[in-house]
């Protein structure tokens, strides 16, 4: 069957869907589709994912768009399934402190929504104006305040799941309490949409702080030893920062006009014991450093800017820089050498880099902008880099035409064997977002 056989013949047996053309919706990111459909309801979900798979049509999944450059090695496929119209809130239990909402609702719109009850999502992904809750549980996307916060899968509950066959499953539950069975949760977590379409997430809420801060460092000459020294004081104390986070020069130039290497502490908590642990920061404070402090709504102000760094593929036309971002995984304290090290890419290489690293959790990011050769070249001096440290480098965003010349993933790990049978197992025909995560699955 030819693709507009196949398009037509699912517009007769789904009337109701809306069905797109797929140039309507092409980005240079890739991840594109012939045909673009969108469900409002699971059981669309199931039904579209179903007549796919029955007649071996390839699909791959989005919600508003924002990580379309993450992965990916089919351009286009015969249909693209998106979730931007499958979206509200479906159970907010207040006094459980939980809430279930599907998988197409953008990320800012839920926070805006549970504010009205002092409550919240306890995760802090980038770009969450556009952000989907499903498209960060896909790809496991977290912030600066993973420190304080944890990570998705410290934050979900239980998931309801459409696999590429079209049967809906239900993975964990919806009160905070369960330990029934194995946490199924986390092998969707993370997996790039490839085992099924995430249709709705249930998620343990908690309370907004009653008072925030962000204290930011800047260390004159670049010294890193002096910040190495702050931070050890910091993380031996019995200081609580929610984020403690190390930002490069360029990047530090962009949120607090300061040129230099810096720390931001951020704490949250109730006034009394922010405010006290301010007095802790100001007492074991190195001779040379600049500091300012942001309270409130302007602590607020500059983690929208820091949230509104990381290039997305929502309205991304093609631009004659490129631009790329990349996820690093290393041990806690070699996050100096990362960031110190990206950071000289900029004479190097001759490309724009804004980076930044948790120093209590071991992720950085950074975000490169330059020519194509030079942002390959760019990128496999970061892996070498991460690898050097024992570490990983993960490229989150590029177009696909470059995603075609560098291993997305790196290597394949060791337990590449048992992601190939579960996807194998969950997907034998291969139809869900095809060669988009880790060895090309």
């Amino acid at each position: 069957m030819v693709v507009s056989d196949f398009i037509t013949e699912l517009k007769t047996k789904l009337p109701e869907v809306k069905i797109e053309a797929g140039y309507l919706h092409t980005s240079h990111l890739g991840n594109n589709g012939q045909a673009v459909v969108f469900p409002k309801s699971e059981q669309e979900i199931a039904e579209v994912l179903k007549f796919a798979n029955r007649h071996g049509k390839k699909v791959n999944v989005m919600g508003n768009g924002t990580k379309r450059g993450f992965g990916g090695l089919v351009e286009t496929a015969d249909l693209l399934l998106c979730l931007a119209e499958y979206k509200g809130i479906v159970e907010h239990i207040v006094g459980d402190m939980t809430l279930t909402v599907m998988a197409g609702t953008p990320f800012k719109e839920l926070q805006t929504y549970l504010a009205k009850f002092n409550q919240q999502i306890s995760l802090d992904p980038s770009n969450p104006e556009y952000a989907t809750i499903g498209g960060i549980i896909a790809a496991n996307d977290s912030g600066p305040k993973r420190l304080g916060y944890g990570a998705a899968r410290d934050v979900i509950i239980g998931l309801r799941m459409v696999y590429p066959d079209g049967t809906i499953i239900r993975s964990g539950g919806k009160v905070v309490k369960n330990v029934a069975g194995y946490d199924m949760n986390k092998l969707y977590i993370g997996s790039m949409g490839t085992l099924g379409v995430i249709s709705e997430i249930t998620v343990k809420l908690r309370p907004l702080p009653k008072y925030e801060s962000v204290i930011v460092l800047s260390f004159l000459e670049g010294d890193l030893e002096e910040a190495r020294s702050f931070v050890r004081k910091l993380l031996d104390s019995m200081m609580e920062p929610v984020a403690l986070e190390l930002i490069n020069p360029t990047l530090s130039e962009r949120l607090i006009g300061e040129r230099l290497y810096s720390v931001a502490v951020s704490f949250e908590d109730l006034e009394s014991s922010v405010l006290y642990q301010q007095e802790f920061v100001k007492s074991i404070l190195p001779r040379n450093a600049k500091v300012k402090i942001l309270q409130q709504d302007k602590a607020e102000s500059f983690w929208n800017e820091f949230y509104s760094i990381s290039p997305n593929g929502v309205g991304s036309e093609e631009k004659e820089q490129i631009e790329a971002a990349l996820k690093i995984g290393v041990v806690n304290m070699d996050v100096f050498s990362v960031i110190r090290e990206s950071h000289l890419l900029e004479d190097s290489h001759n490309v724009l880099v804004e980076s930044n690293g948790g120093l209590g959790h071991g992720l950085c990011q950074i975000n490169l902008k330059g020519s194509s050769d030079d942002i390959l070249s760019a990128i496999d001096h970061v892996r070498k880099i991460a690898v050097r440290l024992g570490g990983y480098a993960v490229v989150k965003h590029l177009p696909y035409a470059l995603r075609k010349q560098v291993k997305v993933w790196g290597e394949e790990p060791a337990h590449f064997f048992l992601l190939e049978a579960i996807k194998a197992n969950v997907d034998p025909n291969r139809i869900l977002n095809d060669k988009r995560f880790v060895g090309g699955i």
